[in-house]
């Protein structure tokens, strides 16, 4: 009875919370990821469309603050702080583990404090939270051109090649191992189709994510800053805050810098 007083709300809880850190990581952690990269991946498909979803996105105006911390921040500080705690108590687990799933009991574990360093670094790199230090360099009305700058120097190129892998290994491998133990693969027949499915897609976002980050390298900042200030002022005549005239005249103004640009 001491003991079982004495004992912590953690381990009186363990079971609640174990699953709560494992359902985190899937909804909304891991969909906010699989929905972010895609989003990052239409730039593909030209700055415009690129620059059409981030509108999309920030028309959320003041309910923008309360959908990131409520979907998006508070999550990942729970997934995130919880994982730091479990992987500090952890045990040794090689009498528990096959040399294969141990490696991946392991490098779940690694990759996932890379993922949450990465995406601490992320947000203050590119969210305006960060801008008072440095960070906050990515700018909403030029989306892609602000990115495609922000990615330029070599080591935050490869600090989120990192980031990325490492973050999409943790969620695919996590999906795995979460089916497992939540009971929805338990045979090693079910478990190695599971892996199969967990794998592919693994490889399938890990190529949405970099093939993103080449597509902004790609991306000619100055005829991308000419197409997003287009679109900007559209944005603003439609909302009434320019008249025509100031539309056609800062068209006009922005195609003679991009012919003289041409001709130098």
């Amino acid at each position: 009875m001491d003991s079982g007083a004495k004992q912590s709300f953690f381990v009186r809880h363990e079971f609640l919370i174990r699953r709560l850190h494992s359902l985190s990581g899937l909804i909304p952690v891991g969909a906010y990821m699989t929905i972010h990269l895609l989003t990052n991946a239409s730039v593909l498909a030209g700055v415009e469309i690129f620059q059409k979803n981030v509108d999309t996105i920030h028309s959320l105006g003041p309910l923008l603050p309360f959908v990131e911390w409520t979907f998006i921040f508070i999550p990942i500080l729970f997934h995130g702080i919880l994982g730091v705690a479990f992987i500090a108590g952890a045990v040794p687990n090689t009498a528990e583990y096959p040399y294969q799933k141990n490696i991946r009991y392991t490098l779940q574990r690694a990759t996932g404090i890379i993922a949450f360093v990465f995406i601490a670094y992320h947000i203050w790199h590119m969210h305006h939270y960060g801008a008072s230090t440095g960070g906050g360099n990515f700018e909403p009305e030029y989306a892609s051109s602000s990115v495609a700058v922000a990615l330029t120097p070599f080591l935050a190129k490869a600090f989120y090649i990192v980031g990325i892998l490492a973050s999409v290994f943790h969620l695919a491998n996590g999906i795995w191992t979460m089916g497992i133990t939540w009971g929805i693969w338990t045979s090693p027949a079910a478990q190695r189709r599971a892996d199969y499915v967990c794998s592919a897609f693994g490889i399938l976002l890990a190529c949405v994510g970099l093939t993103a980050m080449s597509a902004f390298g790609d991306i000619d900042v100055q005829e991308a800053r000419r197409a997003e200030e287009r679109m900007r002022l559209s944005k603003e005549f439609a909302a009434g805050e320019i008249s025509a005239e100031e539309l056609v005249a800062s068209q006009k103004e922005s195609a003679e810098d991009s012919a003289g640009n041409k001709e130098e």
